[in-house]
């Protein structure tokens, strides 16, 4: 598969994503609710023989209006489009959300964006959809407007994985934020992962006996802090592991970083890129009194992700990068 193209800001559009089939939306997790559209869009692009893209803002909005309470992002810029790739999206469009794009009137947008630069044959929305200046755009006006300017809308219904639940990207938030990773799974509709790069670290885990890889994940992230099973992409291969997101507090209680020990692996990984997936919860964050009884705790922890592991290789929330390593 052809790796998708990460589009910013276009003044018009390069001749192998003209005239695309766009789905238009914040799409943060990319989630079962989100793939209702991404599924239409990929249909509609494959009927107009057009190519298929996601319109999407950086920084999201709230954070734009909100900075000071920052959207645990679930999906940041590289794990967007690490998805979009996978479910067969020919681009990535990112348009940056900044005080002009603030103040834009929907009529506006939609004469400058969607009709000017990008001329799009087609675009899918949520029956929820808004946008421009004061949210005052809705999915019935943006038909109309389509009407008027030539270009076919799609507005699809929200998406529930039972009566009871609606899929929505703040329900995932909740459920990381809860350590809940099978509700994530369930409405993610893949397992919850991020991508970082190995950064140095104090070299503790080594001298325990459990050498760890250590990424810092994006600033909102607000993952529970605690022990997980987890699945580690590197170079194409699956690695099983255990990792511990956290404040370290046995030692120094400090900024938040995801250490990962990998179960069969042995080498340098410092400046290697990592794709971490989250298989299931084993326990929260704790101090130990000393550092055998963490030492002694780890080893059970190593084996517990183990069981966790074995039991979750497979079931309906699949890996996003099992094609990755087919």
């Amino acid at each position: 598969m052809p790796p998708i193209a990460l589009i910013r800001d276009p003044s018009s559009l390069p001749a192998e994503i003209a005239r695309p089939v766009v789905a238009i939306g914040n799409f943060d997790g990319l989630h079962r609710g989100h793939r209702a559209v991404i599924d239409k869009t990929l249909s509609l692009a494959q009927r107009l023989r057009r190519p298929s893209a996601i319109l999407t803002f950086e920084p999201h909005p709230r954070d734009f209006f909100r900075p000071q309470a920052p959207v645990f992002r679930l999906t940041p810029l590289a794990e967007k489009t690490l998805i979009a790739g996978e479910l067969g999206l020919d681009a990535l469009i990112v348009l940056s959300f900044d005080a002009e794009m603030a103040k834009m009137e929907a009529a506006r947008f939609v004469e400058e964006w969607l009709v000017g630069r990008l001329d799009i044959s087609a675009v899918i929305v949520g029956t929820d959809f808004r946008f421009g200046a004061r949210r005052a755009g809705t999915s019935q006006f943006l038909a109309q407007e389509g009407a008027r300017c030539g270009f076919e809308v799609e507005i699809l219904p929200e998406v529930a994985t039972s009566e009871a639940l609606r899929v929505s990207s703040s329900a995932v938030r909740g459920a990381l934020e809860a350590g809940n990773i099978a509700l994530a799974s369930e409405l993610l509709g893949h397992r919850w992962f991020v991508t970082g790069e190995v950064l140095h670290g104090e070299k503790r885990g080594r001298s325990l006996g459990f050498p760890t890889a250590n990424l810092r994940l994006d600033p909102s992230c607000r993952l529970r802090h605690g022990i997980y099973a987890v699945r580690v992409l590197l170079d194409g291969r699956v690695h099983e592991a255990v990792s511990s997101f956290g404040r370290r507090p046995t030692f120094d209680n400090g900024a938040p970083l995801l250490e990962v020990f990998l179960f069969d692996f042995e080498g340098d990984l410092y400046g290697r890129s990592l794709v971490v997936e989250f298989v299931d919860w084993l326990r929260g964050e704790e101090k130990f009194e000393s550092v055998e009884a963490l030492v002694s705790q780890m080893r059970q922890d190593v084996l517990e992700a183990k069981v966790a592991l074995a039991k979750n290789a497979s079931g309906p929330e699949a890996s996003i990068f099992e094609r990755q390593i087919a």
